[in-house]
């Protein structure tokens, strides 16, 4: 008896696993080009990543064809319309419309899931000290963006707040990609900033997000279905 429900629980996770190494392969070379040049592998490899996170989930997921499937492969897709964007010259404020759009849906299917609490923790108010000390910091640099980056830092830290309903892997993924984003804020809008190593701490961030929040949505949808 004890076998049969380890081997239950053992498949699914060699099979989370073995579809996720073409993704975790992606991402240490797109890493690796970040450092290392040149810019159109940075480019390249950068616009396969999300759709081989995307046929991960296809794989692991198949037969399932659900709203919270459906939900996780937009909010994916979305993420890599956005990378794409922000590739581009003059791509930023495409990228952003993209992200929100993300964020919403990732709200969306962590609302809609069965949820590992019924509240926020409470080390979710570090959100609520977040956004306005993000907002003072950079609201003055934002020019005309200053409405757009202030309703995007809303819907970050709600998509952060929202994945913590989760379990420790969704949690995680969500505070990740609020760090991601509030870096990439900073080389953007913040005079004088200097950081060596922020294309890295960006995109390592952003990736274990998604890869996080992938990870803990795909076992919690096994597990509801087990």
């Amino acid at each position: 008896m004890t076998l049969t429900i380890a081997l239950t629980i053992e498949r699914p996770t060699r099979r989370l696993v073995a579809a996720l190494g073409p993704f975790v392969l992606a991402s240490a070379l797109h890493l690796v080009t970040l450092q290392t040049g040149p810019d159109w592998a940075v480019t390249a490899t950068k616009a396969v990543l999300m759709p081989l996170l995307a046929l991960a989930v296809l794989v692991v997921a198949r037969p399932r064809r659900d709203a919270a499937v459906a939900l996780l492969l937009a909010a994916i897709g979305l993420s890599w319309a956005g990378d794409v964007a922000l590739s581009l010259p003059g791509g930023f404020v495409a990228g952003l419309v993209c992200f929100l759009l993300a964020h919403l849906g990732y709200i969306t299917l962590f609302l809609r899931m069965p949820r590992a609490r019924r509240r926020p923790p409470a080390w979710t108010l570090v959100y609520l000290a977040w956004f306005p000390l993000f907002l003072a910091l950079l609201g003055p640099h934002t020019g005309a963006l200053l409405v757009p980056v202030a309703l995007y830092g809303v819907v970050l830290g709600a998509m952060g707040t929202c994945a913590a309903l989760h379990g420790l892997l969704v949690a995680a993924g969500g505070a990740l990609f609020v760090m991601s984003d509030s870096v990439l804020a900073l080389g953007r809008f913040l005079p004088g900033y200097d950081f060596p190593l922020h294309d890295l701490v960006v995109m390592s961030s952003y990736l274990a997000a998604q890869a996080l929040i992938t990870v803990g949505v795909l076992r919690s949808l096994s597990s509801e279905r087990r």
